[in-house]
């Protein structure tokens, strides 16, 4: 005689929000600020910091067209996994791209797993004054090149699940306005 255990899992739906704008924009901190308020409501949450990715998944990549998207591609599929089994992904990363971003968005829909764009709208003249990690002093100064909405192209999403002005808000109206989002989704 074999035991089973019955084994009752909560309901648990975990969903990808995609932070996308330019450099210094302020998606990784609204990311964090939401990822905290997520947790402390009892949400199983990763960050998948951009940076983070590019020293450890995508280590060896460039930054031409080409390797940005198998970043993208990379970050999408560990996203839809974890998003999948029932985590709030959040995705602080540029991608640049619109077809990028819609082959992520397409993966997530293929699966069932909810998938938020989220456009982190700051004017490329207010990210260059918070230039965050001095990309845009380098790029002035002529020692960098390919600055995504610099030098490099940075394709606006069309039609984002939010649009966030994070220059005319508080990083905490802007995470309260993502998380108001999630909500209205059902994804709370």
């Amino acid at each position: 005689m074999t035991y089973t255990p019955e084994i009752q899992e909560k309901e648990v739906t975990g969903a990808t929000i995609w932070l996308t704008g330019l450099p210094s924009a302020g998606k990784t901190t609204i990311a964090y600020e939401l990822a905290g308020r997520l947790r402390a409501e009892g949400h199983r949450v990763e960050l998948l910091d951009g940076d983070e990715i590019r020293e450890f998944l995508s280590a060896g990549l460039g930054f031409t067209r080409e390797d940005r998207h198998t970043n993208v591609q990379r970050i999408g599929f560990v996203a839809e996994l974890l998003a999948s089994n029932g985590v709030k992904v959040l995705v602080p990363v540029i991608a640049p791209y619109a077809d990028s971003r819609d082959a992520v968005r397409k993966r997530h829909l293929s699966e069932g797993t909810p998938y938020l764009e989220v456009h982190v709208a700051t004017p490329v003249e207010v990210c260059s004054v918070r230039d965050v990690k001095g990309l845009y002093a380098k790029q002035a100064a002529g020692e960098i090149s390919g600055l995504t909405g610099v030098d490099d192209p940075y394709e606006e999403p069309e039609s984002p699940d939010l649009r966030i002005e994070s220059h005319d808000q508080t990083v905490q109206e802007s995470a309260a306005a993502l998380h108001a989002l999630l909500g209205e989704r059902g994804l709370l």
